[in-house]
């Protein structure tokens, strides 16, 4: 090679005249011009994993992909292991090798593993890409076939004449980088890919397109990294003068640092989703599909369902930023859907969750609780209530523990509206314990959310320190809906020591109305030095309320109600 001819491999980004006429325009160039929809005729679409190794989460996504593509038109999806290191097709790939040595578009290659070895070394000192010199092209087809005979070890390269064409993509529109493929003037190297391996075996390339056409395939949905063999598998299928697929490519799935996704993110292997951290099929289905593909619907939320009936082509070009935060996101939301509509989905999590409660937990802890009801049930009332809480089934029952367990742990009681303990309470202490009396007359047949809710709401609390005037009626108002605050607040920290979750009046009903005047009582007894009978003036409780005597005359329509 001439050193001037070196010298230009020198500057950094040189390209040839040949090459540089016929790169495509970017693909975001072209994207712009391209309107992606869907295929007018329904896609026959294949998701081909390798046979080894683990599904990759990008994996996932390109399969899914190809399944919504083929549902949403109408079409068939497809699931094929690449028969590259088999036997069952071998023939087959054989005799469409054999084809294209016959029309002139493949040939045999006799160059052994040592020259091949060598010419690779001398390129890469001289610093030029990987290629073949193209020293057996010009072998005769009669020589060809007479060394083959007599057993001589070769391979079959594909016959690049002219430059790899350019494709429509149906994600970045027409693109392909149209590279001169055959003796470029400054490399002096031929691309003429090898299609039939030594031993007879295809290569993954000619395995492939063989297979996608003989299966049929209209539609092939895959990752970036393989956008730069298409143009290679389009000359492939012009070879053998057959219609190619329409090809859609879709970007890399990165950290959020811009990184390739990595193993320790979960990519190695999707089971990780199910087996370590219990995620939903329906939850890693949803967030998959959310991986490069935009929609104008108004939630984030869909089932597979509502996916076959949604997508379209409105795949993203750019990396796509894979936030797992999400996918606990759509967890929550998923159980909601299960828990309002009821079905095998939410039969499903309540068992998960029942297994879970019997192996955290001490049967001897929530079983006082449960009475008759079995686990699944009191389970399913839990998750029916407060499926927000829900991320897996461990921390569902870590989340809701107050449920499985007589032993409520309560920090020193702190008013709604204090940032102190000693800070005194606006409201006063005796109010709240009748108030929480009151709700423990109601009796077992009437002991349901919707009568502590109502009875809750209903419950009229006068401040005696303001009069009776009209100028006062504004700040009764006030004082009301101030104590109303107290009383959830203090009725929250009585029967679950404060945790956040579910509503009061459900709470009250799941835990049945035993364990809850028992602990409405415990709270009483722990707060009985709070009673006051004024704002920030404390007393201690009278030997009435020490006794837990009650009078009913507060009780108004519930007095009837106790007595039953």
């Amino acid at each position: 090679m001439r050193p001037s001819t070196l010298r230009l491999f020198a500057q950094k980004h040189w390209i040839c005249k040949s090459c540089r006429a016929n790169f495509s325009t970017t693909p975001t160039r072209a994207a712009k011009k391209s309107k992606p929809s869907l295929p007018d005729s329904p896609a026959r679409t294949r998701f081909a994993p390798s046979p080894t190794g683990y599904l990759h989460l990008g994996s996932l996504r390109t399969a899914l992909f190809n399944y919504l593509l083929a549902k949403r038109t109408g079409g068939q999806f497809l699931l094929r292991i690449e028969d590259t290191d088999q036997s069952e097709r071998t023939e087959l790939y054989k005799l469409q090798v054999g084809s294209l040595i016959s029309t002139g578009h493949a040939y045999r290659c006799f160059c052994s593993p040592e020259r091949l070895d060598t010419l690779a070394r001398h390129r890469h000192d001289l610093g030029l890409p990987p290629g073949y010199d193209g020293a057996c092209v010009s072998i005769s087809k009669e020589e060809s076939e007479e060394r083959a005979s007599k057993g001589a070890p070769h391979v079959v390269r594909l016959r690049v004449a002219e430059p790899y064409p350019m494709f429509d993509d149906m994600v970045y529109g027409k693109t392909g980088q149209n590279r001169a493929a055959k003796h470029s003037e400054v490399a002096d190297t031929y691309a003429d890919p090898i299609l039939l391996k030594t031993d007879g075996h295809p290569t993954y390339h000619l395995a492939n397109v063989v297979d996608d056409h003989f299966m049929k395939i209209t539609h092939v949905i895959r990752g970036t990294e393989w956008m730069s063999s298409t143009p290679m598998h389009v000359a492939l299928y012009n070879a053998f003068q057959w219609k190619p697929p329409q090809f859609g490519h879709v970007p890399l799935l990165v950290e959020k640092s811009g990184q390739k996704l990595s193993k320790r993110n979960a990519d190695i292997d999707i089971a990780y989703f199910r087996d370590q951290q219990a995620i939903m099929p329906e939850t890693l289905v949803n967030f998959a599909a959310l991986l490069g593909w935009s929609h104008l619907q108004k939630s984030d939320v869909f089932s597979l369902r509502e996916l076959e009936e949604t997508f379209d082509l409105k795949l993203t070009k750019g990396n796509t930023i894979v936030a797992f935060e999400k996918m606990w996101f759509l967890q929550k939301a998923h159980a909601q859907r299960y828990a309002a509509s009821g079905g095998p989905m939410f039969d499903e999590l309540v068992r998960l969750i029942s297994s879970a409660a019997r192996q955290e937990l001490n049967p001897e802890e929530y079983s006082p609780i449960l009475k008759s009801r079995s686990l699944e049930d009191f389970v399913s009332s839990i998750l029916r209530e407060g499926p927000r809480s829900y991320t897996t089934p461990v921390e569902f029952i870590h989340a809701n523990k107050s449920f499985f367990t007589q032993t409520v742990h309560r920090e020193p009681y702190v008013p709604a509206s204090a940032t102190s303990l000693d800070e005194p309470s606006k409201v006063p202490m005796s109010a709240l314990h009748t108030a929480a009396a009151a709700l423990s007359m109601v009796p077992v047949s009437h002991w349901n959310a919707e009568t502590h809710r109502y009875n809750i709401t209903s419950y009229i609390y006068t401040d005696p320190s303001l009069s009776a005037d009209l100028e006062s009626k504004q700040a009764q108002k006030s004082a009301q809906q101030l104590f109303r605050k107290e009383l959830y607040h203090y009725l929250r920290w009585a029967l679950s020591g404060g945790a956040p979750g579910l509503g009061i009046p459900s709470t009250m009903e799941i835990l049945g109305r035993e364990e809850s005047v028992r602990r409405l009582d415990g709270a009483r007894e722990a707060t009985k030095s709070w009673a006051s009978v004024g704002k920030g003036q404390r007393r201690r409780v009278t030997v009435q309320e020490e006794s837990g005597e009650r009078s009913n005359a507060w009780m108004g329509s519930l007095a009837g109600a106790s007595k039953e």
